[in-house]
This record gives structure tokens, C-alpha cells and sequence, in this order.
């Protein structure tokens, strides 16, 4: 059993017509998204050659595709493993869109790929390591779309007047949410197109943004995975067909899609979703969707707050190292009414539980200790709060 990279290894040999395009390329190429192709890949309607897999690897920019640091060696391996496989070696790159955008709080990142069977597959990227892109997350709870939104729709309806024949559209996280929004607003003859809509582990959207668009006309085509511990991929997603694939972690690290396990050819999925998670997820759900948009605007902002006083730039880590920011975190809490505040505690508890279950995976050693540091943590912020 082992992940995307070694499913590469082992079956990178054959190519999309002895094995046909499953939910793991999906996945592979999803990753593939999160690699940097500024100024490598060509944009929309610039007039020059789709870019190839050894055109990359061979360009003196090369470097620059592993612009995140965080992932590095995992994506350079990925890399190097479609590169090396007949399965994906003649793969092509074009349509690339990065744009971020401060003041709009948006982050919106897609490419479209031209796989060697002939049939495109278009991608758009999940939140990347820019704060922005968390703050945009967050903002996929209110009932208006947010302007990445409204951008996958146009990338889709304007890719799909050069694309022939059918195709692929999916994404992880964000890009699983843009990818399914993109399909079910883009115009019907596009969507008529379609072949299947992959979302790994993106959110799900609010019951009035959903009834907007053509959901209907779609959702059987929806392959939706999520992690045994999912979160992200459960947050307003309360109705529709979804499949668990174990992970090799414990926690919010495994929305990283290098942690899902793969057997022989295929994810190695599980019946549901841990109970302990999915019931925090489901009262996360329920929290959110009871909340006036006035409301849910000052939890937003609130928590965004929250994170930058944490002085991290993702959810991941803020998770893993909130006990390291306490008073920080306590200082931005004092600065909100006591009803807001007192709900933002209830949220961070759930949220502390999964980084204590982290805590326990790497700290085997010490878990009552961490554990008992963890409820001390709670504590703290609670008196720091109501002083």
C-alpha cells in the first residue's frame, strides 16, 4: 500500500488506454496544479505552443515550479514520476491563470491538461500558501458567490471553445469546490460535455448558492473523495455521494493529498468517516448554516483575525501550534464582543482537537502530557477572555 507517488512507480507503465483514467490520476493531477507554471506554461489566448513535461524539465526556470517550499520534495517527485511514465510523459500544459488578489480576497489558480489519449482534463488549484487564499476559503460560507467562483466559470466556458470533445474538470479542496461550481453554472452546452467532475476534498457550498445552479444536471457525474478525517471536504456538504480514502496520517494533515492510500490501482477506502469527526463536522455545519450573514461576516473576519495574530499563514499549522500563541490569540479575542467571542472558543475547540490528535502522532511518547496541555490551553483562553 502506498500513496499517488507510488502508484506512479508501479503502474506509471501503462499507458490511459490499458488502463483507463482513474480517480488516482485525478488526484495526481490535482497536485499537479499546486506546482508554479508562471511564465511556463502559456495563458489564455497567448499565441504559442502548449508547454510539455521535458520542455520543463529542461528549461533553465525549471526551479521555479517548486515555488512552495512547504512541498518541495513530494511535488519534485511527483514531477519527476509523471514525467518518467507513459501515462502522462506526453502530456501537454496550457490555459494557465494565477491571479491573487488582495483587496477582492481572491486566489484563483487553473490549468487545463491535454492528456496523451487526447481527452483534457481542466484543473483549478486549491488554496495554495498565500493568507489570502485561507481568508477566500472562509468566504465560500456566505450565500453570494466569491469572485473565484464566478471566475471558474468563465475559465470554463472559455477553455471549452478550444478544447475538442469531451472532458475531465476537477480540483482539490478550493479547486474541488470551483471545479463542481464551474460545472454547474458554465453554459449547458459545455456541460452536456463533461465526462466526470473530481472533487478531492473541497467544501461544499450553502443550500442557496447550490439551488442557483444546474446541480441537478450533474451530480451523478460527481466523484467526491474525502479523507477518513476530513474536515474541508465536509465543510457544507451535507448531501451527495462521497467515498473515504485512508490516510497514512491522523488529522487535518490529511487533507494532503500525499498522506491518501492507494491499493494496487485504486484509493483504499474505508466505510465512513471517523464518528468523533464526522459529528464535529456535522455540528460545524449546522453552526454555520444558523448564522445571519451579519453574523457569519464577524465570524469570518473574526477568525481571520484569530490566525494572523497566530502568526501563521494556514490552517494546518495554526492547528498544530495554537498552544505556541496563546496570549497572541487571547489579545485578538478581547477585541470582539463576549457573544462572538464565546462562539469563536467553540469552534477553536474543535479545531484544538484535531491538532491534539496530531500532537499524539508525533509526540507518542507524551500524550497525557500533551493532552493535559491542551485542556490547560482551552482554559487559558477562556480566563484570557473573560477578564
Amino acid at each position: 500500500m502506498g500513496t499517488i507517488l507510488d502508484y506512479l512507480k508501479e503502474y506509471g507503465d501503462y499507458t490511459l488506454e490499458e488502463k483507463p483514467f482513474s480517480e488516482v490520476d485525478s488526484l495526481a493531477l490535482c497536485q499537479f496544479t499546486y506546482l508554479k507554471f508562471d511564465g511556463l506554461a502559456p495563458a489564455p489566448g497567448e499565441n504559442r505552443p502548449m508547454a510539455s513535461l521535458e520542455e520543463l524539465a529542461e528549461s533553465e526556470e525549471y526551479d521555479r515550479l517548486y515555488g512552495d517550499e512547504r512541498y518541495r520534495e513530494d511535488n519534485t517527485a511527483l514531477f519527476q514520476g509523471m514525467y518518467r511514465s507513459q501515462r502522462f510523459k506526453d502530456m501537454k500544459i496550457w490555459n494557465y491563470v494565477n491571479q491573487i488578489d488582495l483587496e477582492t480576497e481572491t486566489q484563483f489558480s487553473a490549468v487545463t491538461f491535454l492528456l496523451p489519449s487526447g481527452v483534457s482534463y481542466v484543473a483549478y488549484r486549491g488554496t495554495d500558501e498565500t493568507i489570502v487564499g485561507w481568508k477566500e476559503d472562509l468566504n465560500l460560507a456566505f450565500s453570494e458567490p466569491v469572485r473565484g467562483q464566478r471566475m471558474a466559470v468563465d475559465y470554463l466556458d472559455s477553455v471549452a471553445e478550444e478544447i475538442a470533445g469531451p472532458f475531465y474538470v476537477g480540483g482539490h479542496s478550493k479547486g474541488g469546490n470551483f471545479a463542481t461550481f464551474a460545472c454547474m453554472n458554465c453554459e449547458a452546452s459545455v456541460r452536456r460535455r463533461i465526462l466526470a467532475i473530481y472533487d478531492h476534498d473541497g467544501p461544499g457550498f450553502r443550500p442557496e448558492v447550490k439551488s442557483q445552479g444546474a446541480y441537478d444536471e450533474i451530480k451523478d457525474r460527481i466523484h467526491k473523495t474525502v479523507p477518513r478525517s476530513s474536515l474541508v471536504g465536509m465543510l457544507l456538504y451535507s448531501e451527495g455521494a462521497y467515498r473515504v480514502v485512508e490516510s497514512k496520517t491522523i488529522g487535518l494533515a490529511q487533507h494532503n493529498p500525499y498522506t491518501w492510500l492507494v491499493k494496487d490501482d485504486s484509493f483504499h477506502t474505508v466505510d465512513e468517516l471517523y464518528a468523533g469527526r464526522k459529528f464535529l463536522d456535522e455540528a460545524l455545519n449546522q453552526w454555520i448554516l444558523s448564522l445571519s450573514q451579519h453574523q457569519m461576516r464577524i465570524f469570518v473576519d473574526t477568525f481571520y483575525q484569530i490566525v494572523l495574530a497566530s502568526e501563521t499563514d494556514n490552517l494546518i499549522d495554526f492547528t498544530a501550534n495554537w498552544f505556541q500563541s496563546l496570549h497572541k490569540i487571547g489579545a485578538a479575542l478581547k477585541e470582539i464582543d463576549p457573544q462572538t467571542g464565546k462562539a469563536m472558543i467553540q469552534i477553536m475547540k474543535s479545531l484544538f482537537e484535531i491538532a491534539s490528535l496530531n500532537v499524539k502522532e508525533r509526540v507518542k511518547n507524551k500524550t497525557e502530557s500533551q493532552r493535559e496541555k491542551f485542556n490547560e490551553g482551552i482554559q487559558q483562553l477562556e480566563q484570557i477572555f473573560t477578564k
